[in-house]
């Protein structure tokens, strides 16, 4: 998963003593969705040719500065589509205050086809097992993470506690990512956020410990219920 923001060129970079400035946030939402898929519309060519010769990193700076213009905390990535051939996720990390900015860009998008989808929030990928990490010069195979879920039925949420055989040779921002990262490609953005409560990284194998295919059919199949709805926690 390649994701990117807007990043200055040598040449804008301000002296580090100056207070790096204020980033505009528009004030009409679907106004900023219709500005974002007009450029996302002449772009596509460049955008096209870039995927086709497997070099993305030529249109990063462009498409971000489109982002930012629709709001410059959101997150852009282009990702193999899972009905397209290509997938355009642009994501507020499930940030309350970014979702009017990610409901009107959904609003507005084009018609998908066999070439384009569109994601609001990162999915799960097919099978998780199946995927590979990079970080620095190791390679982590997801289909090592083993998690420890414990349910509450009454509120309908999972706390879990993630363990991969790597982690104790991880540094912190490692750890954390490879904590987090498999949680997300299992479930998707949306439902993790929606669905787990506490999330702990576990160095030892916890006992008992589930795969993340089965934890992703555990949470798939809570019902969502609320203590109002059933007359009190468990």
């Amino acid at each position: 998963m390649r994701w990117f923001k807007r990043r200055r060129t040598d040449e804008e970079l301000p002296d580090p003593r100056t207070a790096w400035p204020e980033q505009t946030v528009p004030d009409d939402p679907e106004a900023a969705a219709v500005r974002f898929w007009r450029r996302w519309s002449e772009m596509l060519p460049e955008i096209s040719a870039a995927l086709g010769d497997a070099e993305p990193q030529r249109v990063e700076v462009g498409l971000a500065d489109a982002v930012a213009e629709l709001h410059p905390n959101l997150q852009v990535s282009l990702e193999r589509g899972q009905r397209a051939v290509y997938a355009l996720v642009i994501s507020g990390q499930e940030d309350p205050a970014l979702r009017p900015f990610t409901d009107a860009w959904r609003a507005a998008a084009p018609p998908e086809d066999a070439i384009w989808e569109y994601h609001d929030s990162v999915p799960p990928v097919p099978d998780p097992a199946g995927v590979t990490v990079n970080l620095g010069t190791r390679s982590i195979a997801l289909a090592d993470v083993r998690v420890a879920a414990q349910v509450d039925s009454a509120e309908g949420v999972v706390d879990v506690a993630v363990h991969h055989p790597l982690l104790s040779e991880l540094d912190d921002a490692s750890r954390a990512a490879m904590t987090f990262l498999p949680l997300d490609a299992t479930l998707g953005e949306r439902l993790a956020a929606e669905r787990l409560r506490r999330v702990e990284t576990a160095e030892t194998e916890p006992a008992g410990a589930i795969t993340l295919l089965e934890l992703r059919d555990l949470v798939r199949g809570l019902d969502g219920r609320r203590p109002e709805s059933v007359g009190g926690a468990d």
